[in-house]
């Protein structure tokens, strides 16, 4: 009897010796993985801000009127949107789960909408209302209007006219 007792107990450290490091492991891992995804998140953020500023710099430029800062500005900007384009896919990319497509059920069959068509009352009620726009990295919407789901899309609605002030197509899969 003493032996089994002295053996569990002699197993019992050496599991524990052989535990802890990968359980601090596991916990280094989590770590680097939290920080990697928050400097995801500012790069996503960066690329915005960039995208702003080099806006509001092309508006500038077009109250000045000098031609070849237009034209530069202008390159600016787009340059801006494909680094804000690609940083937001590799976002996307990296954290799959945020845009999971999940148990959604919307009012009728799909439709693909359009820029500016009428939506019905029914496919921007509430209940489909994305309450956390930031979370996905969409931009803010107007006090006018609200970001819903319609299956894996994403539109931005005019509350006001049913209007589609923007659609990003199979945002969620």
């Amino acid at each position: 009897m003493r032996k089994l007792i002295l053996s569990a107990a002699m197993a019992a450290t050496a599991l524990t010796g052989v535990t802890l490091p990968l359980t601090a492991n596991a916990q280094d891992w989590r770590r680097d993985h939290r920080e990697e995804r928050r400097e995801d998140r500012g790069d996503v953020r960066d690329a915005r801000r960039d995208l702003n500023q080099e806006r509001r710099e092309l508006r500038e430029a077009y109250r000045d009127g000098d031609r070849r800062d237009i034209r530069e500005e202008r390159r600016d900007v787009h340059r801006a949107e494909n680094r804000y384009s690609r940083e937001l896919r590799d976002y996307r990319r990296d954290n799959p789960r945020i845009y999971s497509r999940g148990n959604w059920r919307g009012p009728d069959r799909y439709h693909r909408w359009d820029r500016g068509a009428r939506v019905s009352r029914i496919y921007y009620a509430p209940r489909y209302y994305v309450n956390d726009p930031w979370r996905y990295r969409l931009p803010p919407a107007p006090g006018y209007a609200r970001w819903v789901r319609n299956y894996d899309d994403v539109l931005l609605i005019d509350l006001r006219s049913g209007r589609v002030i923007d659609v990003y197509y199979s945002f969620f899969w």
